[in-house]
């Protein structure tokens, strides 16, 4: 009964997305119809047969409006299925079946553990949870075509109401078909790069607009999942009951291999946010005075009430006069208008102390006495529902919206304290020419010394002047307002806990040393993983490192890093180094008496750490998830979770209800797990040993570099940061999000699959038992199923017939067999292992994902035809005029393959 029920909801999903599909695209077609376009029109796909093969035009105009009219479709198609994602998620709920990952699913769990509400309410409380939004280069549509994206949705939702007449049904078809003519008339693709201010500008509208309105959708739903499990609604009423839920952003701040973040961007972008955070919070406040229209007629006003609008109306002077004349007789609105008064002075910069707001605890204690205030007059149910959105607003974005992450690589500060040490005289030795031993030795000498090397001003050097730039702004920003808007200062590729003593040092230097500012390992590669138990072994014990946990809240921060950890050994090597090294590191934390926040750098494709957040929180090791956790939101997955407010919604009970998950068996002392993770250690490693045969092969660069359009994705305007970290032509200096992007875009999605194939095939040959012990757990284990799973989804995305027309592109006949062969065997021995783990064809467990790869299929491969083509053109032109042509031709080719493939890097 419910398989035919999951099964009926899953055809419905299916009709919809082909009925919402049907009305968009001929909206499409009457709008190009009616723009003389007729032979655009009768190419747009999915109107009649949508496995029909797709003819291209040979004039080159007509060839480029069809690649336009192809782009548009395919993010038309994935919007579409963004809302048909979100009813089904509501049928599901309707038939009375909880939604996997949700609130309702973890309730009953924990139900059925016998865990009482009041601990359910407790660790819900403790959950601290940070997404961290990145511009990392992996978005491809402008700013411009997101907000036509998140219209369009709108008019989607709207058009599902039944309420509406035939008559108001076509003016919604006349809106749509509006709206579809702005995109067609609107360039696509970036002309230009995209500034760090433009980029800064998008991440702002979603701390400012898009999170606070699902973080009070998201409390609502949780607060209503919670009185339907006939939970106490007491034990989850007020604002410090929640999860406390707050934001990050590197936009600014992030400056690893990306030279165009200075010292005044990052000034700037900390100003900015502040501005926003105390400009929503004026703006809640007026909203909330028109609201609370109380009369002292008709309410007899506290004494608590009356003091507070004497005393700040007294403190004011003219300007709390006035603020009291507004609303004569409605002591509550008088009272937020003196909230707004001095709100508008903190937003102002006013330089009297009494007039302002010092921090957002100021707030929150206001905000306390206004809700006591309303409690007394038995007004509990209007302070909830008016005051709680606010408090939450207060809690989660306080007076600097996001917190903004500092980040540089460790070869930087080599550089950067070389030139500081030769400037004050200390010659002897570069700091970068010491061993490990010895630059220990000497921070910790400098270490214990308080003496700054320079004067502010002093001119070091070009790496040394930037970095103490920034620190000096950073300082300057946290004698102003405090710590809140600072995030960590993390060190991209640390190999040992000298990298972490140099920022010590750096922050001695600016009179930051002793203060609550996280200095955080980024552990990327598999070799800097399989180092992080010593690296945070030694870090824990560092006096400085105890001295300054005083300053801090008990907990320490991790960066662990999935992008290059793949592309130095293979998902498979990743992921399992990821899995221990949490589990190692915990331990660690655990004989220290300190607690971890794992910050999880993950990007948006699989092979970069991406995927569902229910699958990826409940893969980790039991005992890792302390409660408190970061991790980055990059690039296109921005927009993809949460530009819509139902898609937002759904994301965040994902991750709070995941986290609580974890964080319960920490809770509860359940962290012992029993999977075979010595058959498990073996496969990594097997996989591991196999990588280097395709990345160190003689000829794979030059494979590389012509069966991939890695070219053309250097030339494109993605993102404001370069491709590479330092401009070097080689692979190590390369970044990860093209180099994934790459392989993507050529379809061959190997780094989200090679070495799997033969690492299986091996064990079962070599160690049979093992291999039978991992078969039996890979449905229940929730790491091994969900490496598994989307192993397998990158295998289904690949296309061997896309694979061989980019492998024709290169010259050395020789090279290409070679590579073509090992690369082939490894990706159907993949799918023939995997479909072995699961004792389950792919046709049976993927209906979805395989319908919606035919459904794009056509149109992927007649552009992939012509992207081949183009490709082999541009590179035969060198730098003529043609070649510029062919280029743009190019970045749209790009551009569109990425929107049919639902990603880039």
């Amino acid at each position: 009964m419910v398989n035919d029920m999951k099964k009926d909801v899953n055809a419905q999903g299916t009709n919809k997305v082909s009925a919402d599909l049907y009305f968009v695209m001929e909206c499409f077609q009457h709008v190009l119809q009616n723009l003389g376009e007729d032979e655009i029109a009768k190419a747009l796909p999915w109107l009649c047969d949508e496995n029909a093969p797709v003819e291209l035009s040979n004039d080159p105009c007509i060839l480029n409006k069809q690649i336009q009219a192809f782009s548009i479709a395919f993010q038309i198609l994935n919007l579409v299925e963004e809302n048909a994602a979100v009813q089904h998620r509501r049928q599901v709920t309707d038939s009375e079946k909880a939604i996997r990952g949700s609130w309702e699913e973890t309730f009953r769990g924990w139900q059925k553990q016998g865990i009482e509400p009041q601990q359910m309410a407790e660790l819900i409380s403790s959950l601290n949870i940070c997404p961290v939004l990145t511009a990392h280069p992996t978005e491809a549509k402008r700013i411009t075509v997101l907000e036509i994206h998140r219209e369009l949705y709108l008019l989607l939702v709207k058009n599902e109401n039944t309420m509406w007449s035939n008559l108001e049904r076509e003016a919604i078809r006349r809106e749509v078909q509006a709206l579809l003519e702005r995109w067609w008339r609107t360039g696509n693709v970036n002309l230009e790069k995209p500034q760090i201010s433009d980029e800064r500008d998008n991440v702002m509208h979603y701390f400012s607009h898009a999170f606070p309105l699902a973080l009070q959708m998201s409390d609502q739903h949780l607060q209503n999942v919670w009185r339907n499990m006939g939970f106490d609604p007491k034990l989850l009423c007020r604002a410090e009951h929640y999860p406390r839920l707050h934001f990050g952003s590197w936009v600014g701040g992030d400056r690893d291999g990306h030279p165009y973040v200075s010292a005044d961007v990052t000034a700037s972008t900390l100003r900015k946010h502040r501005q926003a955070a105390l400009t929503i919070l004026r703006d809640k406040l007026v909203d909330l005075a028109k609201r609370l229209s109380f009369s002292a007629l008709r309410n007899e006003m506290p004494q608590s009430l009356q003091d507070f609008i004497t005393q700040r109306s007294e403190i004011h002077g003219d300007a709390g006069q006035k603020a009291l004349k507004r609303n004569p007789k409605e002591p509550w609105r008088q009272f937020v208008n003196l909230m707004i008064l001095r709100l508008q002075n903190t937003l102002d910069e006013n330089d009297n102390n009494d007039l302002v707001y010092l921090s957002s605890q100021a707030l929150q204690e206001d905000l306390q006495l206004l809700r006591s205030t309303l409690a007394e007059v038995g007004a509990q149910k209007v302070a909830d529902h008016l005051l709680f959105p606010i408090e939450r607003q207060v809690q989660c974005f306080g007076f600097h919206l996001a917190k903004l992450d500092i980040r540089q690589n460790s070869s930087y500060h080599e550089k950067a304290l070389d030139q500081l040490l030769k400037f004050c005289g200390e010659t002897q030795q570069h700091y970068s020419e010491m061993n490990e031993e010895q630059r220990i030795e000497f921070l910790n000498n400098e270490l214990s010394k308080n003496r700054p090397f320079t004067l502010q001003g002093s001119k070091c050097g070009k790496e040394a002047d930037e970095l103490l730039a920034y620190y000096w702004e950073v300082k300057k920003y946290t004698e102003l307002y405090g710590y809140d808007g600072v995030g960590s200062f993390i060190v991209s590729m640390t190999r040992g806990v000298s990298d972490l003593l140099v920022v010590y040092l750096f922050l001695r230097e600016v009179g930051l040393l002793h203060s609550p500012i996280r200095v955080v390992p980024l552990l990327e590669t598999i070799e800097d993983l399989q180092a992080g138990e010593k690296i945070l072994q030694a870090f824990f014990t560092h006096p400085l490192t105890q001295e300054r946990r005083k300053y801090q809240d008990g907990f320490y921060e991790v960066m662990l890093g999935y992008s290059d950890s793949n592309k130095d050994g293979g998902i498979l090597a990743s992921r399992w180094n990821i899995y221990q090294t949490e589990k190692k590191l915990s331990a660690v934390a655990a004989k220290h008496d300190v607690k971890l926040c794992f910050f999880h750098g993950r990007g948006g494709t699989i092979s970069r750490g991406g995927g569902k957040y229910h699958r990826f929180l409940d893969s980790m090791p039991a005992g890792s998830v302390s409660g408190h956790i970061k991790l980055t939101v990059q690039g296109e997955t921005i927009a993809e979770q949460f530009s819509n407010p139902m898609s937002s919604i759904y994301n965040l009970e994902m991750l709070q209800a995941g986290v609580a998950r974890q964080a319960m068996k920490s809770y509860l002392g359940k962290t012992h797990e029993d999977y075979p993770t010595a058959a498990m250690n073996k496969l990594a490693s097997l996989a591991f040993t196999h990588y280097p045969q395709l990345v160190n092969h003689d000829h794979f660069i030059e494979f590389y570099s012509n069966a991939t359009p890695i070219d053309v994705i250097e030339h494109s305007k993605i993102g404001s940061r370069p491709a590479r970290r330092t401009g070097k032509r080689s692979l190590g200096d390369l970044r990860a999000i093209p180099w994934v992007f790459s392989w993507n875009q050529a379809r061959f999605n190997l780094t989200g699959w090679f070495s799997v194939g033969n690492a299986l095939q091996q064990l079962q040959t070599e160690s049979p038992d093992e291999y039978k012990q991992l078969k039996e757990v890979s449905e229940s284990w929730p790491f091994l199923f969900y490496t598994l799973i989307q192993v397998e989804t990158n295998l289904l995305n690949a296309d061997d017939k896309v694979m061989q027309m980019f492998a024709n592109l290169v010259g050395n006949k020789d090279a290409q067999t070679a590579l073509m062969d090992v690369l082939l065997y490894d990706y159907k021995e993949a799918l023939k292992q995997i479909t072995h783990m699961f004792d389950a064809p792919v046709s049976e467990r993927r209906t979805r994902q395989l319908e919606n790869i035919a459904r794009r299929g056509p149109i992927l491969v007649a552009l992939h035809e012509l992207q081949v083509k183009k490709l082999q053109e541009w590179r035969a032109q060198s730098q003529s005029k043609e070649a510029e042509k062919l280029l743009k031709d190019l970045l749209q080719l790009t551009n569109a393959i990425s929107g049919g493939l639902k990603n880039t890097g």
